[in-house]
């Protein structure tokens, strides 16, 4: 709730997870033009502390069903993650991807910092 959404993010209006294969989420949030966004899925793999595969759905495009695949891999000071996401309907879809999970990924690394 405090970090997730691309750079342009005003709030997280929700996030629910049910984190076991088969499991569900949920999440939304709004942007900063006053549009929200919602996306779910089903966890397909859960590998605590290792290895997280989940489908990823856009509430207005549920036909585009994309699977995200995070791997975490312990460092000398932390956590390295690996993030992929694929496939995608065109580059467009791609690009625009990119730049919210990369607004995202920023927004958590502010949030840890700020935790630190």
């Amino acid at each position: 709730m405090r970090w997730f959404g691309p750079a342009e993010t005003r709030q997280v209006l929700v996030a629910e997870t049910d984190v076991r294969v088969g499991g569900a989420y949920l999440v939304g949030f709004s942007t900063e033009d006053g549009k929200e966004h919602h996306a779910s899925g089903h966890y397909r793999e859960v590998e605590p502390q290792r290895r997280l595969v989940f489908t990823w759905a856009w509430r207005d495009a549920p036909g585009e069903v994309s699977l995200i695949t995070l791997e975490f891999t312990p460092t000398g000071g932390g956590t390295e993650l690996a993030f992929l996401q694929t496939p995608f309907v065109d580059q467009a879809t791609r690009d625009s991807h990119d730049h919210g999970w990369s607004g995202a990924m920023d927004r958590l690394a502010r949030h840890l910092a700020d935790a630190a």
